[in-house]
């Protein structure tokens, strides 16, 4: 048998078909439907076959049909018109970035991840954090904001999976050609951009690729290249693959990588935002920067970089949060230590709370440690943060601790269903330039009954038909009788309650909480009037057992006598799944462990569509549930063990689909449309659309975070970073001094101390020792707040005025009043905080003394 040489021969793109080629590179067309239509005309089988990729298409399409597409009139018409959307999109001028708050960022906002999903043909993501990380920068491209993101590029990306007959998760390694992707190599005129960073005993080195996203560029650094050994090209070899040794060494490329990646590319941001801890390293890199190159010592280095730093966490489960042993550590950072000219053992201390010394080192500590600005991903994961983070500002009550929130989002456009937007286009009018306002979707009671419900079955049967073509190819694959084969036809039924439950199958998510009573579930999906289907989707980390288990379990549910045609799982989640999902079921399912989904995301794409959320009081859904658009499984519990919330949710959710919700879907006044169920659609498309979206979230960040950052950064960076050092050196003494401070003596003038009525005030005096604290670095204040179990509620501080000079024992006196709003039994002591015009947390020294 001879062997072969292959060569690849490439189609001719004719020169009127070249705009194609320039919106391939561009993965606006992504949440552009007109521009998607363009390229499913090109080749329609083709378009599945390459999983959606243009750039593929444009290399394998038959030169004899694009010579044709370039004598056709109509596709060149509509080629030209997007075309001229994409052109109009890219120069527009009256954006919130341009003219805007926006505008006020100068300098480029820089966006690290891991992880970044912005489509299925780019397979660079693992799931929730992955996919945000995407729809922040597509949001940040619509609003137009000066940003750049950085990434990692993954060769195998995340791994493709596959469901065998017994319902085992295997997973299946991608080999990814870069020369596939819409990704081209970076340049700085006209040399590549080549970067190289120390691990070790060598150099490490990454090629940069600029991925184009609307008008903002992701770059993504690769190991993967001839100059580097071939343990180090497996670097970025895998998203979430290899040991804590590989993890420690992507995470190095991800931040310290990254930022000597900006700085070859010419671009100096003002602010850089970390998205979750895997990049914190960056920090140390920029503090090193600083040391060399301005020569400043570290901790006023430190003040310059903090300033400029935003961190998002985003989960309280420990798998989230990376951490390093000391002896990795110091094998990878003993030398780092030098070059910043501090001992280890200081630099290794930004790494834990401070108060064990066997604490491991902290990705998330490090992150909190060194960025002035953190927030969690919804209000009540802003809480579970400041408990879950609270020893790093040891001493500083919870509700100070400061770590903010904002709410996550998703980008409305890329979720929305094309049908849903020409219905809103028709009804409301140009819901995207009005995207965030909840006046305006006010609008959705004007969409006649029949039309909102025909646009949703319409979409409806697409998904069905889409789920029974994917579990058909995979009994195909899998050698299936052709009788299980042609079962596959009476998977689903258009006309029944469809519920979706697609997500990761980490354990916490409680993928099989449904199945707890499974009779019962039998019950109702074979219930001979009103009867419910599944659609389950999900991948479980290839090392995750427990979770994969968990999808053994849906997996073998679904194949069970009675409910083959009612309860399906779909292999290999991926974000086009995602989408069919979204926008084709009739309730969107979660039931995450309470407090541990930090936001989740996947509900808020089903409601732009007219899916209901039927979810657990968590994350987002605990902000937005009214009672009126949606159901919550179980109460709000904060301390049961797991097993009894466990029980508690399962029997709720069986309660709401047994009593509220089954009945509602099948309630048909009409003998026709379901009336109450699409009150319950226009609900939910009312009151989530307008407020869970990225463009509201991008502005948050804008606004609430990256303007104060670079604000602050700009003004350490001044004049030789001259306010960062006195900074530094005016911590370094109120440090030294501050066990001089004293309250020695508090005072209450009221005539009776025990007993104030509504309206007055409780006049407080205190004498304060301030030894070699100069009284305006201090601010003394009464803490107050209703007694509850020794503990204040809701506690807040009034700042007391200094009356008297000091005499002759340095002791100074404070008076002030609190306010008498509300009756109760109340308690207040006296406390004295350190307070400088540059200092941009209240406790960043983490003094305080009490009364």
């Amino acid at each position: 048998m001879p062997t072969f040489q292959t060569y690849n021969v490439t189609p001719i793109l004719p020169e009127t078909l070249e705009p194609l080629r320039e919106l391939s590179f561009n993965l606006w067309w992504t949440w552009e439907p007109a521009a998607r239509r363009l390229f499913r005309e090109l080749d329609a089988e083709l378009w599945g076959e390459t999983n959606h990729n243009p750039v593929r298409m444009l290399q394998l399409s038959r030169q004899s049909r694009l010579e044709e597409l370039a004598q056709d009139k109509n596709f060149l018409r509509e080629l030209k018109q997007v075309f001229q959307a994409f052109e109009k999109y890219l120069g527009r001028q009256d954006t919130y970035g341009k003219t805007g708050p926006g505008a006020a960022i100068k300098n480029p906002i820089a966006y690290f991840s891991a992880e970044f999903g912005f489509h299925e043909s780019i397979p660079n993501y693992s799931g929730g954090l992955g996919i945000l990380a995407g729809d922040h920068c597509k949001s940040a491209s619509d609003l137009d904001l000066n940003f750049v993101a950085i990434g990692l590029l993954y060769r195998h990306g995340y791994f493709r999976q596959q469901i065998d007959k017994d319902g085992v998760q295997a997973a299946i390694n991608l080999n990814q050609n870069f020369y596939h992707l819409p990704i081209r190599e970076a340049r700085r005129g006209e040399l590549k951009l080549l970067i190289s960073v120390p691990i070790l005993d060598r150099e490490v080195f990454a090629r940069v690729w600029e991925l184009r996203v609307g008008r903002v560029n992701v770059y993504l650094l690769d190991t993967d290249i001839p100059e580097n050994n071939p343990e180090d090209r497996r670097i970025t070899a895998e998203l979430y693959g290899g040991d804590l040794e590989m993890r420690m060494r992507q995470e190095i490329i991800l931040g310290i990588g990254g930022v000597k990646a900006l700085s070859a590319l010419g671009i100096q941001p003002d602010v850089f935002h970390m998205n979750e801890g895997h990049s914190a390293f960056l920090a140390l890199e920029r503090i090193r920067l600083n040391v060399v190159e301005k020569k400043l010592d570290f901790y006023s280095a430190l003040q310059v970089v903090a300033a400029a730093n935003v961190f998002t966490t985003h989960t309280p489960v420990p798998a989230g949060n990376d951490s390093f042993s000391r002896e990795m550590m110091q094998k990878y950072f003993g030398k780092f230590a030098k070059e910043l000219n501090v001992p280890f053992d200081e630099l290794f201390s930004f790494g834990h709370t401070r108060l064990n010394p066997d604490e491991p080192f902290s990705m998330t500590i490090l992150a909190l440690r060194l960025s002035r600005h953190a927030n969690g991903v919804s209000k009540l994961h802003g809480e579970v943060s400041r408990s879950l983070w609270k020893d790093v500002w040891s001493g500083v009550p919870m509700h100070e601790v400061p770590i903010t929130s904002i709410t996550n989002g998703v980008h409305t456009k890329t979720w929305m269903a094309p049908e849903f937007a020409a219905l809103y286009r028709k009804h409301l009018g140009d819901w995207e330039e009005h995207l965030a306002e909840p006046d305006f979707w006010r609008g959705v009671i004007d969409i006649p009954d029949a039309q909102l419900w025909e646009t949703h079955q319409q979409l409806k049967r697409r998904l069905i038909d889409f789920v029974r073509d994917r579990e058909r190819q995979r009994r195909e694959r899998l050698g299936e009788s052709p009788e299980s084969i042609r079962k596959v036809n009476r998977i689903l039924d258009p006309e029944i309650l469809t519920i979706g439950f697609a997500r990761r199958f980490a354990t916490y998510k409680r993928g099989a909480l449904l199945f707890s009573d499974k009779e019962r579930l039998k019950r109702l999906v074979n219930d001979a009037t009103r009867p419910v289907q599944f659609i389950f989707a999900g991948k479980a980390h290839p090392r995750d057992e427990a979770g994969k288990a968990l999808i053994q379990e849906v997996y073998k549910f679904s194949r069970e006598p009675g409910l083959e045609t009612r309860v399906i799982f779909v292999e290999d989640y991926d974000s086009y799944i995602a989408r069919r999902l979204v926008q084709g079921v009739d309730l969107w399912l979660n039931h995450p462990l309470r407090p541990l989904e930090a936001s989740g995301t996947s509900g808020m794409k089903a409601a732009p569509n007219g899916g209901i959320n039927l979810s657990v009081l968590d994350g987002w859904w605990r902000e937005s549930h009214s009672g009126s658009n949606g159901w919550a499984i179980g109460a709000e519990i904060d301390n049961g063990t797991t097993e009894f919330q466990n029980e508690v949710d399962a029997s709720s959710l069986y309660q709401l689909l047994e009593n509220q919700i089954v009945p509602l879907y099948y309630a048909k006044p009409d003998g026709k449309l379901p009336l109450a169920w699409l009150q319950l659609m226009r609900e939910s498309i009312r009151s989530v659309t307008p407020v869970f979206n990225t463009q509201r979230m991008v502005k948050e960040y804008t606004e609430q975070l990256y303007i104060p950052a670079a604000q602050a950064y700009e003004n350490f960076s001044r004049d030789g970073c001259s306010a960062a050092t006195h900074l530094s050196q005016w911590k370094t003494k109120i440090r030294k001094d501050w066990s001089q401070v004293q309250v020695s003596d508090v005072q209450i003038a009221n005539k009776d101390r025990e007993s104030i009525s509504v309206g007055e005030s409780l006049q407080i005096s205190a004498r304060v020792h301030l030894g070699a604290v100069d009284p305006q670095h201090v601010r003394v204040e009464a803490y107050h707040g209703e007694v509850d179990n020794g503990d204040l509620l809701n506690p807040t501080a009034n700042v007391l005025n200094q009356s008297s000079q000091a005499d002759g024992n340095g002791d100074y006196i404070y008076q002030g009043s609190v306010p008498a709003t509300e009756s109760g039994t109340y308690g207040f002591s006296v406390r004295v905080v350190p307070t400088h015009p540059c200092l941009m947390q209240a406790h960043e020294l983490r003094l305080i003394t009490w009364s």
